[in-house]
């Protein structure tokens, strides 16, 4: 009687153990993830959809379960929309609190471009969408068609292609407008240095992990100036004094074309 008493204690621990799969709920690399990249400059997101039941044929059922997925995947983009810092202190989902910014942003995002399907044997559907993050700079921060134009320097100081700041070791916020200030607090890079263009185009800063990834970046070209930031408050990075001047000598008309990267590890 003990035998089997102890045995029927095992089975169940040995059938849990044979039906965990350890590699299920592993993110998958070479997918790209949902969620804000920072590097990439785009917000992602994927909806599922199942197929309708009461569909006449199969055709119909799949549609219905790809409708129903692009539905997924908006609601779940507008929900990653909301969780962006804008500045280091406030969200889009404060903003979007005002009605005029959540209609503006919600009509953004509809805009989504799918970037991939897939189709299941049941007929149900999984799509990944994605929007670019410049799309809510002018939400954020309407364009008024002005922006600070570098003074003329010379020739030779057009090699410089791009700004690398270096934030490793500081608590830094990845937000829509970032500041770059000098000792003083006065800003030496914004959104109020981006052209009209660039707001289009890109986010006021790309966010990387490491200096090698920023110094590789197609953002700040082959030749970037690589500064080191001294503090950061929020979205908010301050640079040493000498470090200031630096930039300030330079042609900067790489600024208007929001050519910066900052690095955060």
């Amino acid at each position: 009687m003990k035998r089997l008493i102890l045995s029927l204690a095992i089975v169940p621990l040995i059938v849990v153990a044979q039906g965990k799969d350890p590699g299920k709920d592993k993110p998958d690399p070479s997918k790209p993830q949902p969620g804000v990249n920072w590097a990439g400059q785009v917000i992602r997101a994927t909806g599922q959809g199942a197929p309708d039941m009461k569909a006449q044929n199969p055709a119909q059922a799949r549609l219905g379960a790809e409708m129903a997925a692009k539905a997924d995947a908006l609601r779940n983009l507008l929900a990653q929309v909301k969780g962006i810092s804008v500045d280091g202190t406030r969200k889009m989902g404060d903003l979007m609190e005002k009605d005029e910014i959540r209609t503006r942003v919600e009509g953004m995002v509809r805009g989504f471009k799918i970037t991939n399907k897939r189709y299941f044997s049941d007929s149900g559907v999984e799509v990944e969408i994605e929007v670019p993050l410049a799309l809510l700079t002018d939400v954020v921060d309407p364009d008024t068609t002005q922006f600070l134009v570098a003074p003329a320097k010379p020739e030779a100081d057009k090699t410089t292609t791009g700004l690398v700041i270096d934030a490793r070791g500081l608590k830094v916020t990845p937000s829509l407008m970032p500041r770059v200030l000098d000792e003083g607090g006065k800003p030496v890079y914004s959104i109020d240095f981006l052209s009209t263009e660039a707001r289009k185009q890109s986010a006021v800063a790309a966010y990387v992990q490491t200096l090698d990834d920023a110094q590789k970046s197609l953002k700040v070209g082959e030749k970037p100036l690589v500064l080191k930031a001294t503090k950061a408050t929020g979205a908010d990075l301050q640079l040493a004094p000498e470090d200031a001047k630096k930039l300030a000598a330079l042609n900067t008309s790489f600024l208007a074309d929001a050519r910066v990267v900052i690095v955060l590890n």
